[in-house]
């Protein structure tokens, strides 16, 4: 194997009889994927596939998934996964990128298609890439600003992260495979020799179901899927005590979503996480499990604030965008445009500088409405965002998903009571819409526009 894979084979091919996946009810274990590991990369090797091409791989968790991007890493090519929510479109996709080959997994006969996909495309960062003769990762943001960014990674420095063996543990991959947090998750768990539990569809009961059959002892989620685990109540039809540790992270955690998590699981610890698709994933330490301050950092981070903005440093930094100019100062310091508190060494995000809503000079941060409107009766969910304004330059809109019908009238009413009675009134929403379509994407990320 190459050296960008060799230590972790190693590893698996020393516990050949350890679980590592169980997938759609189906076992693997790590001897099984180490030998899927040689024959993919055989089949690589026959199909022509030359180190250093691009090769975009279609599918979502599955032991092959896994198996053929390690595979590819050991031919040193630099690989771009697309699952079917992908947040870009594959041809849109590949116009940035370029692309040489694409391998389609078949999950009934768990056979892979490999054909020639020439999408020609030049790209500096690429080229210079290929020429330290090492694998590659491209990636695609969720595009919160606008278009969506291509992220070139060097993925020797994304798994170089995971060397440092950790005890293992179950747990359900939560973020797809073509998201970097995905792919995060899946190295820590396999470099540790734990088992991956892949779910059919990532709804509150299929989860549920997979931590009560599996005994998962991890679920990585998002603020959004956690309301929705509360909203569902599906926490109480399955026997969900053999989680140790919940984590969070991807977006602004509501205090009372929180507080009802803390209340509910209180046997379980509860861990913010905080990563960035352009510097990795963090090493956190939450101040409480009902706290939203968080220190993060860790061995190969360095974090600063300037102005409120949070500002990192990484030694598993990205290689650079590929259709945006970088966020990185001549130093190295990448720029999140999280605004942030600080308290000591911790932390509390506040929010995307551009979810920010400035209305009449004030600046209100959606999460602390949120967060006040989720306590109501009768509400599952809801997203606060600006809305332009031609005196105040935005006012703020809740747009609300109801439990039960309710008129707007009386919505709008509890809701302006509620904000009033402990928020400063211009955070106040001006305008309440209500909605019956979910206010998460695919990703279970809020939604707010």
């Amino acid at each position: 194997m190459s050296n960008s894979t060799n230590w972790l084979y190693e590893r698996f091919q020393g516990s050949p009889d350890k679980l590592a996946f169980i997938h759609e009810n189906r076992e693997v274990t790590y001897g099984q994927v180490t030998n899927l590991i040689r024959n993919f990369y055989d089949q690589i090797i026959l199909s022509g596939i030359a180190p250093g091409e691009l090769v975009v791989v279609i599918g979502d968790y599955s032991p092959e998934i896994f198996c053929i991007f390690l595979a590819l890493a050991k031919n040193k090519n630099i690989i771009i996964p697309i699952t079917k929510n992908s947040v870009v479109e594959e041809d849109s996709a590949l116009e940035v990128s370029g692309c040489d080959w694409r391998i389609n997994f078949n999950s009934l006969d768990a056979s892979i298609q490999i054909d020639v996909y020439k999408v020609v495309k030049q790209n500096i960062l690429v080229e210079e890439l290929r020429g330290t003769n090492v694998p590659g990762l491209i990636l695609f943001s969720s595009g919160s600003t606008g278009k969506p960014k291509a992220i070139l990674h060097d993925f020797n420095r994304v798994m170089d992260k995971f060397r440092t063996q950790r005890p293992p543990i179950s747990a359900i991959p939560f973020l797809m495979i073509d998201h970097f947090g995905g792919i995060n998750t899946i190295l820590a768990i396999t470099s540790g020799l734990g088992t991956v539990v892949t779910v059919s569809d990532r709804s509150a009961s299929k989860i549920c179901e997979a931590i009560e059959k599996f005994k998962v002892e991890l679920l990585p989620a998002t603020p959004s899927f956690l309301n929705l685990l509360l909203a569902s109540k599906m926490y109480e039809k399955y026997d969900l005590s053999s989680l140790k540790r919940i984590t969070y992270g991807t977006e602004v955690m509501p205090q009372s979503t929180l507080d009802r998590i803390n209340r509910i699981f209180s046997r379980v610890k509860l861990l913010q996480t905080y990563g960035l698709s352009e510097v990795g994933v963090l090493h956190s330490k939450s101040k409480g499990d009902g706290s939203t301050w968080v220190k993060v950092g860790g061995e190969g981070f360095q974090t600063k604030v300037i102005d409120g903005i949070l500002w990192i440093k990484s030694a598993y930094a990205m290689v650079g965008y590929l259709n945006a100019p970088s966020d990185f100062d001549d130093e190295g310091w990448f720029n999140t445009h999280d605004q942030v508190e600080v308290d000591g060494e911790f932390f509390r995000i506040l929010g995307r500088k551009t979810e920010i809503i400035n209305t009449g000079g004030q600046k209100v941060y959606p999460v602390e409405i949120e967060s006040v409107i989720l306590e109501l009766e009768n509400i599952e969910d809801v997203a606060v965002y600006g809305e332009k304004h031609a005196l105040l330059g935005q006012m703020i809109v809740a747009k609300i998903l109801l439990k039960a019908p309710e008129s707007s009238e009386s919505v709008k009413k509890r809701v302006r009571s509620a904000c009033l009675s402990c928020l400063a009134p211009f955070k106040a929403p001006s305008k309440v819409i209500l909605t019956k379509d979910p206010l998460h994407n695919s990703r279970q990320k809020k939604i707010r526009r």
